[in-house]
């Protein structure tokens, strides 16, 4: 996904400020088991809400990194933690990092690896990265269960055909593998499912619904069917059949 300005500050919304992201957020914090004086690296950090709470759990003795390939992503993480000290941001791509060979002891990504072209080679990367025995988080959809339901279903379809745009949308399904293949021990899994039946102005339904009107437009999908999907999202919802599902997946694991 091209994060251009646009598309960033609403990415930067659905993670900072919906109950979706605010849930993973913590699910990733729980999982990483933070201690003071940690070097934690958070590759896909967007506008850097994961970094600053990994920041101020390792104290001013710890290091906490960001990494993104986004500019505009970035510049905003920068802004968001300008009164931390322990935080450091580069804009690269991830399979080529400047830091230090086992020099973490944690990375994690979230919504990052389904968008990346070779997986694999981005996890040699982590790896790389990592201390013994230090801790591997990641949390991705499975797109493939991912959406609105409500509308009729061709439109539906539509609407949805033109907003993937990830290289591996069941990462979850292949990461174990991965992991393992890596060296990495102690691969566990759990999933993050969320079933809602209305869509707020700040809901993590509503903005995806925003993303998905832009991707329906950019793919050259008409006004008229666009609005008509949106009007039929209102009259399920006000019918009662409207639904959102998104199942994420957390893998974690330690590298050896």
């Amino acid at each position: 996904m091209e994060f251009n300005e646009k598309i960033g500050a609403i990415q930067q919304q659905l993670s900072g400020k919906t109950n979706i992201g605010v849930t993973r957020r913590q699910a990733i914090l729980k999982e990483l088991n933070l201690e003071k004086s940690q070097t934690v690296v958070d590759i896909g950090c967007g506008g850097g809400h994961l970094v600053e709470e990994i920041s101020l759990s390792i104290g001013s003795d710890g290091r906490a990194f960001g990494v993104d390939t986004s500019e505009f992503q970035i510049n905003s993480a920068i802004e968001k933690c300008k009164h931390l000290s322990n935080v450091e941001f580069l804009c690269c791509n991830a399979n080529a990092i400047s830091i230090e060979d086992s020099s973490c002891d944690a990375v994690t990504f979230t919504q990052t690896l389904e968008y990346i072209d070779n997986v694999d080679e981005v996890l040699t990367e982590a790896k790389r990265l990592q201390k013994s025995n230090s801790k591997f988080v990641n949390i991705s959809t499975l797109w493939d269960y991912f959406g609105f339901h409500g509308p009729e279903k061709k439109l539906n379809d539509m609407i949805h055909d033109s907003y993937r745009g990830q290289k591996h949308p069941m990462i979850p399904t292949q990461l174990n593998g991965k992991l393992a293949m890596q060296g990495y021990k102690n691969i566990r899994t759990q999933d993050i499912s969320f079933f809602l039946t209305n869509k707020d102005e700040n809901s993590f339904p509503k903005f995806h619904e925003i993303n998905m009107v832009n991707a329906a437009k950019k793919n050259g999908i008409s006004e008229d069917l666009i609005q008509k999907w949106q009007d039929q999202l209102i009259h399920a919802e006000t019918e009662g059949r409207f639904a959102f599902t998104v199942i994420s997946v957390l893998t974690s694991a330690y590298s050896i």
